[in-house]
């Protein structure tokens, strides 16, 4: 069974900027697609950004798009997001992902086979 561990979450002002961490215990890690997801109170979850096995490929959805980061390392089995510019709607829920499977959309929750438990994240204004 593969486990995911979120760090990083926290308080943070408008503006400020938090690196959230998933390890991942898989020997074969770089051989999984990893995202994130957010959830905020009351909606559903949504992509925030994914990455390669090899790290090569990148996406992001457009809300966070030049503000958000998503890197891995495989080395050490851990997949990072590095939040910059940070806004009050940024507020949720995060939770790292994984799948093994080739997809060409990196998107759907429903793709992925693994996830952490989730880390918050609260951006005060």
């Amino acid at each position: 069974q593969v486990q995911l561990v979120e760090s990083g979450g926290g308080l943070v002002q408008a503006g400020g900027s938090l690196r959230l961490s998933c390890a991942v215990s898989e020997r074969t890690f770089s051989s999984y697609g990893m995202g994130w997801f957010r959830q905020a109170p009351g909606k559903e979850r949504e992509f925030v950004a994914a990455i390669s096995g090899s790290g090569g490929r990148t996406y992001y959805s457009d809300s966070v798009k030049g503000r958000f980061i998503i890197s891995r390392d495989n080395a050490k089995n851990t997949v990072y997001l590095q939040m910059n510019s940070l806004k009050p709607e940024d507020t949720a829920v995060y939770y790292c992902a994984a799948r093994r499977r080739y997809y060409s959309d990196y998107t759907p929750p429903s793709t992925y086979d693994y996830w952490g438990q989730g880390t918050q994240v609260t951006v005060s204004s």
